[in-house]
C-alpha cells in the first residue's frame, strides 16, 4: 500500500506550470491588505489605544520595531520555503514528497505571501520614531542614514528582486523558458541578500534560536543547491547516434 502511494505521488507531475497558483486579483488584495494593515497600525492604533501611546510613540523602538522584526522573520521563513520547494522540484525530490503539483503551488504561494509580508515589514518602520524612516527612505535602497544603511539597502534590493521573481509567475506564458530560468536564478541572489540583511540589521540576530534558524535554514538550502549541481554534473549524457556508413 505504501509503495503504491509513493508511486502515485512520484507520477503526479503532470500539471500546468504556466498557470499561477494564486490569481492576480487575489495577489493584489494580498498586497493591499499588507499596505492597509501597516497604515492602520501607524495612524489609527495609537488613537484607539491612547494608554499605549508611550509604547507606540515613545522615543525608544518598541511596538512598531517589534512588529517589523516579527514580520521580517515570517517573511524570511516564507522565502526559505519558496526556495526549498523550488529546489525540491528541480532536483526531482518533490516526486517522493510532497508531489510535483503540491510543491509547485507551495513554491508560488510562499513567494507571493513572502513579498506581501516583506512589504508590511518595511512600511511598519515608518511608525518607529527612533529611526524616523520616511516613505522615500523605505522604498529607495541605500537612502537610510539613521540605521545600518548598507544592510538595510541590501534588504531593499532583495525585496525588489523577490518582486520580479514572484510576478514572473503571471507572465510565464508570455516569456521563453530560457528567460523564465534566468529570472528564477535571481532567486538565489534574493535569498542571499535577505539572509545578509536579516543577520546584519536584525537586533535579534544574536538570540540563539534566531541564529540557529539562520544556520539551519541556510545549511539546508546549501545542501539542496549542491545536490542539484551534482545531479546536473553526474547525469549521464545520451550517447551520440552511430554514424551510418
Amino acid at each position: 500500500m505504501t509503495s503504491d502511494k509513493v508511486r502515485n505521488n512520484a507520477q503526479s507531475t503532470d500539471f500546468d506550470e504556466s498557470m499561477p497558483a494564486m490569481s492576480l486579483q487575489a495577489f493584489g488584495l494580498l498586497l493591499f491588505a499588507a499596505v492597509a494593515g501597516a497604515l492602520l497600525a501607524i495612524l489609527v492604533l495609537p488613537r484607539w489605544l491612547p494608554a499605549m501611546n508611550s509604547s507606540l510613540q515613545g522615543s525608544a523602538p518598541q511596538v512598531f520595531w517589534f512588529l517589523s522584526r516579527s514580520s521580517a522573520l515570517v517573511a524570511y521563513i516564507l522565502l526559505w520555503f519558496s526556495m526549498a520547494s523550488g529546489l525540491l522540484i528541480t532536483n526531482k525530490l518533490a516526486r517522493l514528497w510532497p508531489g510535483g503539483p503540491v510543491a509547485f503551488d507551495l513554491h508560488q504561494y510562499t513567494s507571493l505571501l513572502g513579498l506581501a509580508i516583506s512589504l508590511f515589514h518595511a512600511l511598519i518602520l515608518m511608525g518607529d520614531r527612533y529611526i524616523q524612516f520616511t516613505l522615500p527612505v523605505v522604498l529607495i535602497p541605500f537612502t537610510s542614514s539613521e540605521y545600518r544603511p548598507l544592510w538595510v539597502g541590501l534588504g531593499q534590493v532583495s525585496f525588489y528582486l523577490l518582486a520580479i521573481v514572484s510576478l514572473s509567475f503571471y507572465v510565464r506564458r508570455k516569456i521563453t523558458p530560457r528567460v523564465w530560468r534566468s529570472i528564477h536564478y535571481v532567486s538565489f541572489l534574493t535569498y542571499a541578500l535577505a539572509l545578509a540583511h536579516g543577520i546584519a540589521s536584525g537586533t535579534d540576530s544574536s538570540l540563539v534560536w534566531v541564529s540557529g534558524m539562520y544556520w539551519i535554514s541556510g545549511g539546508m538550502l546549501l545542501f539542496f543547491f549542491i545536490y542539484r549541481i551534482l545531479v546536473i554534473t553526474l547525469k549521464p549524457r545520451p550517447l551520440a547516434a552511430k554514424q551510418t556508413s
